[in-house]
């Protein structure tokens, strides 16, 4: 005989749940609707009855079939594909092969404990940075939270573990405005315009490495960002925000004219390899020449997205309006923009109040 307390309703974030008391096992159960007054009304005179009907039928007790952690990243991957970049999908796929399914991937998902998953968050930390552990935790955790969904697991272990803390190995360090000209001037005549790009509109190398001629509109002034290429895959920009038009300072019009005599008819792109492709990516870039450059200068290297990070701390160090600078950047707002740099805003040092003399 089946022993049970009255099924009770409560919230669980935005979903109706039910809970109650079953043979002396309390059980929690998500009926996959959201709270609302009709919702409880058709949870009271639909869905329980027909979930006490099952209890007392034996359909309830019928044990269900509880993926591995591989099958589960399986039928996630397949799930959120359609709603992710390509870039993305792959990154996960690679991260989940190589950290996640080498080590649990043949456990039952729901047989996974908070105490395992410290460890082998542990693990991880001795080889990987705590950023890159934080990341792998961030794809690892998506895993969970879709067997969560899908009521496979009751709760998601990751919920009560403590992710490393992101601490910055290396801090944003911009190049003065003697290294940019000497970099500039040191550079191979055909790749100058992408680093002018990278130290005068901010934008981000995927951005740069994907444009195309049809983007750049010198008699108004402007480029207009609207995609990204990386791994030789193109895909629209990082954030909507991320969609703009950038202004030409009057300090790159001589780069762009300059690299006209490299605009070749067999590519839309302005940036092409020696085989009059378009880059994979900036990656080619960085190795070919950017570490030479600053090799050969002898300036202390920094990676190629440090470029963005200057234009952004030289012009508000130089008094620009914060809301330009988060502009050109593509930023949703100028608050993500004062969150990294608010430090070079310059404090000089005068009399407030003044106005209250007068």
């Amino acid at each position: 005989m089946v022993k049970m307390t009255e099924p009770k309703l409560y919230t669980r974030g935005t979903k109706l749940w039910v809970r109650f008391s079953l043979n002396g096992e309390v059980i929690k159960r998500s009926l996959n609707i959201e709270d609302s007054k009709a919702n409880r009304k058709l949870a009271t005179t639909q869905i329980i009855p027909q979930m006490l009907l099952k209890m007392h039928s034996g359909e309830f007790f019928e044990n269900k079939i509880v993926p591995t952690v591989k099958e589960m990243i399986d039928i996630s991957l397949k799930m959120n594909r359609a709603s992710r970049k390509a870039n993305t999908h792959s990154s996960y796929n690679y991260v989940l092969n190589k950290h996640v399914i080498p080590v649990l991937g043949n456990r039952k998902i729901d047989s996974i404990k908070a105490s395992e998953l410290t460890l082998w968050q542990n693990d991880l930390l001795k080889t990987l940075s705590n950023k890159a552990v934080i990341n792998v935790r961030i794809v690892f955790n998506g895993i969970f939270q879709d067997a969560l969904r899908d009521e496979i697991i009751q709760k998601n272990p990751f919920s009560i573990i403590k992710a490393p803390q992101n601490i910055a190995k290396n801090e944003n360090i911009p190049f003065s405005k003697d290294e940019i000209f000497k970099i500039l001037d040191a550079s191979p005549d055909k790749i100058k315009l992408f680093y002018g790009i990278g130290f005068f509109t901010g934008m981000r190398t995927g951005e740069i490495t994907a444009l195309k001629w049809s983007d750049i509109d010198l008699e108004n002034k402007v480029i207009q960002v609207r995609r990204t290429r990386n791994k030789g895959v193109e895909t629209t920009p990082k954030t909507k925000s991320s969609i703009r038009d950038v202004d030409i300072l009057d300090v790159l019009i001589p780069y762009i004219e300059n690299h006209l005599k490299y605009k070749i008819d067999e590519s839309e792109y302005v940036f092409n390899s020696n085989l009059n492709k378009p880059y994979h990516s900036a990656i080619k870039i960085s190795t070919t020449y950017w570490k030479k450059v600053l090799k050969e200068l002898e300036i202390p290297y920094r990676n190629l997205y440090q470029m963005r990070h200057t234009f952004a701390s030289m012009m508000i160090a130089s008094g620009e309006d914060i809301l330009w600078v988060s502009s050109m950047l593509g930023h949703k707002n100028a608050n993500i923009t004062l969150q990294v740099y608010a430090k070079y805003i310059k404090n000089e040092k005068k009399s407030r109040g003044t106005f209250l003399l007068n």
